[in-house]
């Protein structure tokens, strides 16, 4: 399983992303969901996967060699005009991933399926993200969908819904997805560290902060304590029911 988040604020985007995957209790491997496309000055993609292995490293590896392509037979992401363009072409090549196994006959009802989020700058349009299915729609994030999140999602959403502030800084903003994805994994053991961030500030069109967050950082392991004390002191302070 995954866990993985992207979140639109004032400032820009932000990303994370889980790394644990597993085929059953005793095949669980790890590796990166979460990858980047540059060129500084003109645009930055972030993109963010979940479900079937083989088919999103298929698409990151098409999105990835067309990219290095010497003509332009194939169309690539580091080219597209706009990031509503570059959200097409990814959910082209996804859907036409998935339905090449199924041509194949390697059917499997829906496991072959993916889940992609999609975000960044084009120069000369603003941030955008966007979460993309399987059949090869999308849809993009605004005022009343402020963030996606992809694979397992029930258990780190309400923290999101509670706490989140479109003018939150990036500093707050980890804080609150680090409270959601240790949530996350203490409730499903298929979802794990170590999680991979990135942030983008709006307009600055090249790669922002990025970075690791193994299971013995301290800053995790203080989020991790403090928000589990945090919420046995909150229901403590609540009244007890009366069977009276």
């Amino acid at each position: 399983m995954t866990y993985c988040v992207g979140m639109v604020l004032d400032r820009g985007l932000v990303f994370m992303s889980d790394t644990r995957t597993n085929a059953g209790l005793d095949n669980i491997s790890t590796f990166r969901k979460m990858h980047h496309w540059e060129i500084p000055g003109d645009r930055v993609l972030t993109l963010m996967t979940a479900g079937n292995l083989a088919t999103t490293q298929a698409v990151v590896s098409i999105l990835d060699e067309r990219t290095k392509a010497p003509d332009d037979r194939e169309p690539s992401i580091l080219k597209a005009p706009s990031m509503f363009q570059a959200a097409r072409l990814v959910a082209d090549t996804l859907r036409d991933v998935i339905a090449n196994h199924d041509q194949n006959g390697q059917q499997a009802s829906s496991a072959f399926n993916a889940t992609i989020i999609l975000g960044g700058q084009i120069n000369g349009g603003p941030t955008r993200l966007f979460l993309i299915y399987p059949e090869g729609n999308f849809i993009e994030a605004g005022t009343d969908t402020p963030f996606f999140q992809i694979g397992e999602m029930k258990y780190g959403r309400p923290i999101l819904v509670r706490a989140y502030e479109p003018g939150m800084s990036f500093e707050e903003a980890m804080r609150l997805l680090l409270v959601s994805f240790d949530s996350t994994l203490k409730a499903n053991l298929t979802v794990g560290l170590p999680f991979h961030y990135h942030l983008y500030e709006a307009d600055s069109l090249t790669l922002g902060r990025s970075g690791r967050i193994e299971l013995d950082d301290p800053y995790f392991q203080t989020v991790s304590q403090g928000w589990g004390d945090a919420l046995k002191t909150a229901l403590d302070s609540l009244p007890t029911f009366d069977l009276g």
